[in-house]
């Protein structure tokens, strides 16, 4: 069994920066990957329905949605078993709930809680 802890989300006015982390536990082998989603908050839609942001696998090759490119860097720290997501130059509509995922060895897939994002002035 894997968890999965998200932090660092909160209220920020547009063009600010917030620093997302998700730290994993439990039995979590390599190859591993780890990947940020986000969802409307209050959007009741089941999880397939989140939408992509940025992905890392353990030996840290990355990608991300056209949209945050040049803005937003994902990182690993495998020591920790941490992914975290740095947001730089945040818009109103990166305002969302943001999801943290863990793909496991053995293609398991595992979510975390969630993390409020809001970008308002």
């Amino acid at each position: 069994q894997v968890q999965l802890v998200e932090s660092g989300g909160g209220l920020v006015h547009p063009g600010g920066s917030l620093r997302l982390s998700c730290a994993a536990s439990g039995s979590i082998f390599s190859p591993y990957a780890m990947a940020w989603y986000r969802q409307l908050a209050g959007d009741e839609r089941d999880f397939v329905e989140r939408d992509f942001v940025a992905h890392i696998t353990d030996s840290g090759d990355t990608n991300y949605v056209d949209s945050v490119k040049g803005r937003f860097t994902i990182s690993i720290d495998k020591a920790r078993n941490t992914a975290s997501l740095q947001m730089n130059n945040l818009k109103p509509e990166d305002s969302d709930v943001y999801y943290c995922n863990l793909q496991n060895h053995d293609d398991k897939a595992y979510w975390g809680q969630g993390t409020l994002v809001t970008v308002s002035s």
